[in-house]
């Protein structure tokens, strides 16, 4: 008999003698913990400081493995896609379905349903990274078009690329400073007994 022929017992009668098919108290689950938890959409605007700082690097990390073991060329990903948020939340979404395929519980398809999410992907990825300007060694702020009633948008320059890494520490870090300056910003209203904010 093989594990996936397992039947659960279900005769109420248990091995102490008890029945319990009666009992008030309804049977619960608790899930193993040593299970990792399961990957869930990231909200980066709602993000506190802390959480902002590891998922960034964890998806940097990612971003990096995805572009060397498929050879992507700056067309899909290009070196500055942390400043792009049009990229950066295509990826975090990429990563987080990638995640879910790659899960051990997953059943054996979902990598190429990944891989056909992928393709999908790659397409929309080279539509931003062409909208946005940004290239393997040039970047620019996205473009954005004012409203009629709206001030005109500011005039974006290009810059060189000079040193990707460090720009990326840069970016974490004014980031988080910013994140944590908000944080303290809402904590400073709350009142100090209850916690509410006014």
């Amino acid at each position: 008999m093989s594990d996936d022929d397992y039947t659960p017992h279900t005769n109420p009668e248990t091995a102490d003698g008890q029945d319990y098919a009666d009992s008030p108290e309804p049977s619960t689950f608790d899930a193993r913990p040593d299970l990792p938890e399961p990957p869930h959409p990231i909200n980066w605007n709602l993000m506190s400081a802390n959480d902002l700082e590891a998922e960034l690097l964890e998806l940097n990390r990612w971003v990096d493995w995805l572009r060397r073991t498929y050879g992507l060329p700056a067309s899909v990903i290009p070196p500055m896609w942390h400043r792009h948020p049009e990229l950066l939340w295509e990826l975090s979404a990429l990563h987080l379905s990638w995640l879910a395929a790659y899960d051990p519980e997953q059943n054996a398809a979902a990598p190429l349903g990944w891989h056909r999410d992928f393709a999908d992907a790659r397409a929309r990825l080279r539509e931003w990274v062409a909208t946005s300007g940004t290239r393997l060694d040039r970047d620019r702020p996205t473009r954005q078009t004012s409203w009629p009633g709206e001030r005109p948008a500011p005039p974006v320059e290009e810059t060189t690329i000079v040193n990707r890494d460090q720009d990326f520490v840069d970016f974490i870090i004014a980031e988080v400073a910013k994140r944590q300056a908000a944080e303290y910003r809402f904590y400073a209203g709350a009142d100090p007994e209850t916690g509410e904010v006014d």
